[in-house]
């Protein structure tokens, strides 16, 4: 067992802590999902756990570990050399089949690493890590570089496995390999038992009825608080009765007066004590709930067919790069290009994009089309975000209320775009293209690195707001749940 004792952290020279005495434990030989909002410390966790950083409180029990992406410093290397400097102690016939049971021909293991594609080298790296000695894995979001296919093979292979912790945010790649999930939370750290499927049921039950006991409180503190004013009034009253009325000639009765009015006081402090009460149930509910508000988009509107292509082949390095494609596209259309790694998914976005690619065939689009991008690339993003917004004509407003929304911290707002998480870069590159009113959106992997409730704000804008939409992507529930229609690559 990993023991996590009264974890405290923050980095130097910065004021907001990435953990605050939270505790938590793990068995290693559980196939670990790790899950948290982009931004929350799960990276981070991962280098405390190999002892690169200073930390108050305790970590206990953590084996020798091995941190994937592996780097590489020589990719011109074969495949098979890089594969030995990675786990020294492997002999190539174990490197040979734990490469080939991911799906990599053994051939490729004898070219040159920079020649495979990138979901070739993350497999590769993959293999090496799971050879030779003994050692505790910590897996950073391996799919992506993964293409469908690709994911659900790796997938099958880590459920033949034990002893990892994995961070991803694809839904059903988790499902398909994880027993047992890690979650940081707002408040704190959560180890539960299951799939990311059972996980999400249970924290939405949960969610739910911390939601439906908040309501329910707040009704009663509003009922007593109505029961407080009434019961004030009527004290009130009875202590005005104690002088009587000048013009009657009587005399009140003030024992019996004092009588009422003690139990009414008795009464107004047993409403306070329940108001107290309720406000302290209150108080510690709701503390996780992850909110996700509510995206919106304004999509142009068109008449008449976007894009017609006919038998085109675009080109990449003076070669093709998929079979001839004829489609076309129409408002409303929200079509998911698939298709293996280097099949010309991105190269065809390009050209679509107006960008310098040579093709064949015949292409045309709607006269004086808009069109709005997403690369999948966000290593250019650096310096300040007045910057980024000023450059790309945004509306600052709207993009920073955008990324608030998707759970961007404000502190962030003030830092180098190169220090912030690459989930928070693809989230600015996506709050870019929202502030955008275009005809056509193309997306090229927009949910890379994006934590699971981004993906299910962005599914949901979607959904209803219906703009037309070409886009690649690999989250497979993403795909299913978005796209109108699929054209393959070939």
């Amino acid at each position: 067992m990993i023991q996590v004792t009264n974890l405290t952290f923050s980095y130097p020279g910065s004021y907001d802590a990435v953990f605050d005495g939270v505790s938590f434990q793990f068995d290693t030989q559980w196939r670990l999902g790790f899950l948290g909002r982009n931004g929350r410390g799960k990276t981070t966790l991962l280098r405390l756990l190999m002892g690169q950083y200073e930390y108050g409180g305790s970590i206990s029990g953590v084996p020798p570990c091995t941190y994937f992406p592996h780097p590489v410093s020589n990719p011109r290397q074969l495949a098979l050399e890089v594969l030995s400097a990675v786990c020294p102690t492997a002999e190539e016939w174990e490197l040979l089949r734990e490469s080939g049971l991911l799906g990599v021909e053994s051939e490729a293991l004898y070219r040159p690493f920079e020649t495979l594609s990138n979901g070739e080298q993350t497999k590769c790296l993959l293999a090496a890590l799971f050879c030779g000695e003994s050692r505790y894995l910590l897996i950073d979001e391996p799919t992506n570089h993964l293409d469908a296919a690709g994911r659900q093979t790796v997938a099958e292979y880590l459920r033949k496995k034990q002893g990892f912790l994995l961070v991803s945010h694809d839904r059903a790649f988790l499902d398909g390999c994880v027993d047992h999930i890690l979650a940081l939370n707002k408040t704190g750290v959560s180890v539960q038992s299951g799939t990311f499927s059972t996980w999400w049921e249970n924290k939405s039950r949960q969610d739910a009825y911390e939601q439906a006991q908040n309501d329910k409180l707040k009704g009663e503190m509003k009922r007593l608080a109505q029961a407080a004013k009434r019961t004030s009034t009527w004290s009130d009253r009875v202590e005005a009765t104690k002088t009587g009325s000048r013009n009657s000639g009587l005399r009140p009765d003030r024992g019996y007066i004092g009588h009422r009015s003690a139990k009414m006081m008795q009464r107004a402090k047993s409403i306070d004590t329940r108001r107290q009460k309720a406000l302290e149930e209150a108080s510690g509910l709701l503390w996780d709930l992850e909110r996700a508000d509510s995206l919106k988009l304004r999509p142009l509107t068109a008449r008449g067919r976007l894009l017609d292509l006919r038998e085109v082949v675009p080109h990449y390095g003076g070669r093709p790069v998929c079979c001839p494609l004829t489609f076309a596209l129409e408002p409303g259309d929200r079509v998911a290009l698939t298709g293996g790694n280097g099949c010309g998914k991105s190269t065809l976005l390009k050209l679509l994009m107006g960008q310098e690619i040579s093709w064949d065939g015949t292409f045309t689009h709607l006269p004086g089309l808009s069109i709005s991008y997403v690369p999948q690339d966000t290593s250019n993003l650096r310096g300040s975000l007045h910057d980024f917004v000023r450059e790309r004509n945004a509306d600052e407003t709207l993009l920073l209320a955008i990324l608030r929304k998707l759970d961007f911290p404000r502190v962030q707002f003030e830092k180098d775009m190169a220090n912030w998480s690459a989930g928070q870069k693809k989230k600015a590159l996506i709050a870019c293209s929202l502030c955008e009113s275009a005809h056509l959106y193309l997306w090229d992997e927009p949910l890379n690195y994006l934590d699971v409730w981004s993906r299910m704000q962005i599914e949901q804008l979607l959904l209803a707001f219906q703009p037309t939409l070409l886009f690649v992507e690999h989250d497979e529930t993403f795909r299913q749940t978005v796209a109108t229609r699929q054209i393959e690559l070939l």
